[in-house]
């Protein structure tokens, strides 16, 4: 415990004052004393000019780093100097191809585009029956085609089933053509037509470039290398650029990505703004994990024959999905951006002063010579006063 102060002398008694400077003493040197010095002591920065080659040479290898770092990484790479905004875009596609079948159930038929591009019931536990007391009349099974009747009809001469309310004949999705029912499919091509905006500097175009004639564009075909920039694509080239191979992938179906990149320097002239392309699939291909693998849908046609009976046919597709992703950003000159990173690159240049303060009193061998160089103690003015004048009257 600190003694408690006497009261300020009225007409100035040394002794009390030394009473109280002793408490200040000994607040310091006490148990409170961190306390007391975090909230009393005041730190000012202390400017040492080191005289020393290896200490210079350090600190403009920092500087020089950082500086590197701003103009290098933020201004020339990133581009710390330009306002950015995202694409918009819309895509439209039109595809081309004609293939010819030759099979019992079909005969003879030509598919063309407006066949092939569109945005069975078996036996089961649940279906197997020895009377119609298993079966139920209304009942919907998960995997059913139709609705039972409560009868129980043969399905064969081994086996018999639930009677369902249904197109006849039911789906039968077992077999898949191998190899692939439209393989020609593969040689079909697709113009895809794409417009892109960035709404915050006004600036829109299309993958149709404007030097692209119309007859160049009845005889272009995409090369990432030769005709980068054409935007008819052959469907085997497409999925073959993905690594993948057209007739195995076109066998259970799947889905592809076509990536459109449109990154601008609007600072730049605006023809040097032109798409990229790039292509992966996007399904699930895993080896280890290939339940219900690939992409596949169904479709229907409706028809009535000479009878008047409403009939359909029923198809199970598997095919191959197109999925055109657009995304892109584009920068154009701002001062806001430019003077903030210009304002945090100066900044940082402290820290080069930081980090030669810890090499210097931390790692190098005069680091105490240094220390006591960089850091004073100062004592309070007026206890120093008081403290003298103290003691010249004793």
């Amino acid at each position: 415990m600190c003694p408690r102060p006497l009261p300020l002398p009225q007409s100035g008694s040394y002794d009390q004052w030394e009473v109280l400077g002793s408490c200040r003493a000994m607040a310091r040197d006490g148990c409170c004393g961190q306390v007391f010095s975090c909230i009393f002591d005041y730190d000012t920065p202390r400017i040492a000019l080191i005289k020393s080659r290896k200490v210079g040479l350090l600190n403009r290898i920092i500087q020089l780093g950082i500086l590197a770092y701003v103009i290098g990484w933020v201004f020339v790479r990133e581009k710390g100097y330009q306002d950015f905004d995202t694409v918009v875009s819309s895509v439209t596609s039109k595809v081309k191809g004609v293939a010819v079948t030759n099979t019992t159930e079909l005969g003879v038929k030509i598919w063309d585009v407006a066949d092939y591009i569109i945005p069975a019931q078996l036996p089961d536990s649940n279906t197997i029956c020895t009377s119609e007391q298993n079966c139920t009349p209304g009942y919907v099974g998960t995997h059913s085609n139709g609705i039972q009747t409560g009868k129980c009809v043969p399905y064969n001469s081994a086996v018999k089933t639930c009677e369902i309310f249904a197109w006849c004949p039911v789906e039968n999705d077992t077999y898949v053509p191998m190899p692939a029912f439209l393989k020609e499919a593969e040689n079909f091509t697709v113009l895809i037509k794409n417009n892109i905006l960035y709404p915050k500097f006004n600036f829109s175009k299309r993958n149709i470039l404007p030097n692209i004639s119309t007859s160049y564009l009845n005889t272009c075909m995409y090369d990432k290398v030769n005709n980068p920039f054409c935007p008819i694509f052959r469907l085997g080239s497409l999925v073959n650029e993905a690594g993948e191979s057209f007739q195995n992938m076109a066998i259970h179906g799947g889905v592809m990505g076509i990536q459109i990149n449109w990154d601008c320097d609007l600072d730049t002239n605006a023809k040097y703004c032109v798409p990229k392309y790039s292509f992966r699939r996007l399904d699930n291909r895993e080896q280890d994990h290939n339940v219900s693998p690939g992409y596949n849908f169904r479709f229907a046609k409706y028809y009535k024959d000479n009878n008047g009976v409403e009939s359909r046919t029923l198809m199970k597709v598997y095919g191959i999905r197109f999925d055109v992703l657009v995304f892109g950003t584009a920068g154009k000159f701002d001062i806001i951006p430019t003077m903030i990173n210009i304002g945090s690159g100066v900044a940082l240049f402290g820290v080069a002063t930081v980090l030669c303060d810890i090499i210097v009193f931390h790692f190098f061998k005069k680091r105490h010579y240094y220390r006591e160089k960089k850091y004073k103690y100062v004592e309070d003015y007026d206890e120093l006063i008081d403290n003298e004048s103290s003691g010249s009257s004793h």
